[in-house]
């Protein structure tokens, strides 16, 4: 508990802050205060994605550090609002993108999802993301464009080729959340309040999504296949909050992704809209895969598998899943323009 206010106390104070200085206090409490909650299972693997972390997140602190100080020579100021100059600009972007995972900056994210527990890896897919975000947003109008359409384009490539080849769910999300990047990254300089909402949307998908695997404790593409076991109504949720990350309308997911490809073609970018329209074929793959692992492939008979006992469900925990579940998949007609 220790631990998780400092994580909200550092968030806050990036979020809050007019100065570089106190945004970098900011996010190195941040980083710092979620090690002790990665390590915490004391498995060798999780020490491995703990000493990851730290690396990738010291490396990006120090790029933050660097290029708002040779902001501060050129311009005097150690505003966040006041970055005019392309250098410092492309290495705070480059830098704040290697703090949420984003492609060619990425590789860190898979191996720290896959060293964690399931709601460590919502943690760091959730709210470890908004403290960047909020930066990157701030400094949107002086970003390069030409290199955010580049990451996200990357990204959302990346992320649906190595989602493909993946069994292990904490694997298949970390590559979902850097496509989902990708896409935020595509109408950054453009249109930031869609990449916003299309971040926020993306929260509010994968919220539900980790807490019902832990709930089920469910790990691997196999255990999806007995998890109508545990609980049906899970299963069916479960297979909607993925398609609804995969964009399939009529559901929430599917709103930021037509917003996006309407700004990049009220911006002449058509061909970054089809490539982006095609990487997302990608993605919708495994999550196509994991949809039929989950609800199309057995049948609401006796498995011929080892089975898990019937859970009871926390009241406390669906509290949680509920209101968000909902929210995820039936929000796209109450938000569509």
């Amino acid at each position: 508990m220790y631990m998780l206010t400092n994580i909200s106390i550092g968030t806050i104070m990036v979020t809050s802050s007019n100065s570089w200085i106190m945004a970098w206090l900011g996010l190195e409490l941040n980083s710092f205060a979620i090690l002790p909650v990665i390590s915490k299972t004391k498995h060798p693997r999780s020490i491995e994605a703990t000493t990851k972390y730290f690396l990738t997140q010291s490396t990006a602190s120090c790029l933050i550090l660097f290029s708002s100080t040779i902001n501060a020579w050129q311009t005097g100021t150690w505003a966040i609002t006041q970055m005019p100059d392309k250098l410092p600009s492309t290495l705070m972007l480059i830098a704040l993108t290697m703090k949420m995972g984003t492609a060619p900056v990425h590789l860190w994210l898979p191996e720290v999802m896959q060293g964690s527990t399931l709601l460590t890896g919502l943690l760091i897919s959730t709210w470890q993301k908004i403290a960047p975000m909020v930066l990157i947003f701030t400094t949107s109008n002086h970003s390069p464009s030409d290199i955010a359409l580049i990451m996200g384009l990357l990204s959302t490539y990346l992320g649906g080729w190595g989602g493909m080849n993946q069994t292990h769910l904490r694997k298949v999300m970390a590559f979902s959340s850097i496509a989902n990047m990708g896409w935020t990254m595509m109408t950054l300089t453009s249109e930031p309040k869609t990449s916003m909402m299309n971040i926020m949307l993306y929260l509010l998908l994968a919220t539900p999504t980790f807490l019902l695997l832990a709930q089920t404790s469910t790990k691997t593409l196999q255990d999806m296949t007995t998890m109508w076991t545990t609980s049906p109504t899970s299963t069916i949720m479960l297979m909607l909050l993925l398609l609804s990350m995969a964009g399939l309308p009529p559901l929430t997911g599917f709103m930021p992704k037509l917003l996006i490809l309407n700004e990049l073609i009220s911006q002449n970018l058509t061909p970054a809209a089809v490539a982006t329209t095609m990487a997302s074929l990608l993605s919708l793959i495994f999550y196509l895969r994991i949809s039929y692992l989950t609800s199309l492939l057995t049948p609401p008979n006796s498995s011929t598998s080892t089975t898990k006992w019937r859970q009871n469900m926390n009241n406390l925990k669906m509290a949680q899943i509920t209101p968000t579940a909902v929210m995820s998949t039936t929000t796209f007609p109450t938000l569509s323009p």
